[in-house]
């Protein structure tokens, strides 16, 4: 059974598409590149006038291809130089699912 990571954060709303594009090169390419990953997307929603709420999502083979990407503990949050100037809010641990879907979504159709 395939896993689903979700990360969330609120970001500067004047910078989202900044930040996405950020995220794109640095995190998303990151998952992709890690073997066992099977998908890697962003989603975001305006929450009002200041913030942007930013997830990725992200599909996994198993445990341990999670862990070859965010090392251990694999539930905590891995950032990346430059997350500071855009991020809001940092959490620090991010969520995992057992997925339960029958397709997986299109590599190449991160942001549909």
């Amino acid at each position: 059974m395939a896993i689903l990571r979700e990360w969330r954060a609120e970001i500067r709303r004047e910078l989202a598409d900044e930040y996405v594009t950020y995220v794109e090169r640095t995190g998303i390419a990151a998952y992709r590149e890690t073997p066992g990953n099977l998908w890697a997307g962003i989603a975001v929603r305006d929450l009002d006038d200041q913030r942007t709420e930013i997830v990725t999502l992200s599909l996994w083979v198993s445990l341990d291809a999670i862990a070859a990407f965010a090392g251990e503990p694999i539930d905590r949050a891995r950032y990346f130089p430059e997350d500071d100037r855009f991020l809001l809010t940092r959490p620090e641990r991010v969520q995992h699912y057992r997925y339960r879907g029958t397709a997986v979504p299109p590599a190449g159709n991160a942001q549909g």
